[in-house]
């Protein structure tokens, strides 16, 4: 088992799962009330334990669960591997974590999950599990900044996109819009580092993308600190308006932060896309 694997199955624990079944008469396991008997029924419906307790006949209903489809898009790209402390984790460190943790809940809730990177449609199942974990360790060649992958995704399914959303906004524009034409709903998690925040920075400074194809060098970097800040706002705010239009949900989340926390909001986001 990777040990991914066993770090986020740890923090899968901490969160209390909620049923994900819709409210609903139908096929299911769970209970969802008793009404009386009424024309059309058939006898073979009656719950006779129930019904002995009155002089009507009562059917017991079962909550319609149907398994869903969600698919997990993590950014592998080198502006992942960022982290602005050596003691803090890195953000393709957190993301990973995450999506796998998220992955496990949902397995445990009876969902079908997949990674757009795996290129095999969603499925359930502790195998599945281990096959996520395989691809979230595995090295992989990729650019500066990510670009999401909707390959595979199904129609009607549910979606998750983590990644820190720095790179070119076309593309993630274009997922999205590809994303609401096959009627998929879902969560939009940007995961950043404090200091990409902050901008901590003055004086002599040298900026250099993690794959080296973008440099600046400034003298006065505090000059770039209210420009920076504007930028990553106006980022934000292109963001949150994309995924309102989608009736998506969308969060940041800071590596110095709580994992847990994240893990949740996550999970509390997949229960409103149904």
């Amino acid at each position: 088992m990777p040990p991914l694997l066993a770090d986020a199955e740890r923090l899968a624990s901490t969160v209390v799962l909620g049923a994900h079944g819709r409210r609903r008469s139908g096929m299911g396991d769970e209970f969802w009330q008793y009404r009386p008997m009424a024309h059309g029924d058939e006898a073979r419906m009656i719950d006779w334990r129930r019904s002995a307790k009155s002089d009507v006949h009562f059917i017991k209903e079962k909550e319609w669960q149907a398994a869903q489809s969600v698919l997990i898009w993590v950014d592998d790209s080198q502006s992942m591997a960022f982290t602005g402390d050596k003691n803090r984790a890195t953000k393709s460190d957190r993301a990973r974590l995450l999506a796998l943790a998220m992955s496990v809940l949902l397995v445990r809730g009876g969902e079908r999950v997949g990674l757009s990177t795996i290129g095999q449609a969603p499925r359930s199942g502790p195998v599945q599990l281990v096959r996520i974990a395989e691809a979230l360790t595995s090295d992989r060649d990729s650019g500066d900044y990510g670009v999401p992958q909707t390959t595979g995704l199904p129609f009607q399914s549910r979606a998750i996109f983590i990644s820190d959303f720095m790179g070119d906004m076309a593309p993630v524009e274009a997922a999205m819009a590809k994303a609401a034409d096959r009627g998929v709903r879902g969560a939009m998690l940007q995961v950043l580092d404090p200091m990409e925040e902050s901008f901590p920075f003055d004086g002599r400074t040298i900026f250099e993308s993690m794959g080296g194809s973008l440099r600046h060098e400034t003298l006065k970097a505090g000059d770039l600190k209210t420009r920076y800040l504007d930028r990553l706002a106006e980022r934000k705010g292109r963001l949150t308006a994309l995924t309102q239009q989608a009736a998506w949900q969308f969060d940041t989340h800071h590596t110095d932060g709580s994992a847990q926390a994240a893990l949740l909001w996550l999970y509390r986001a997949t229960e409103r896309m149904h």
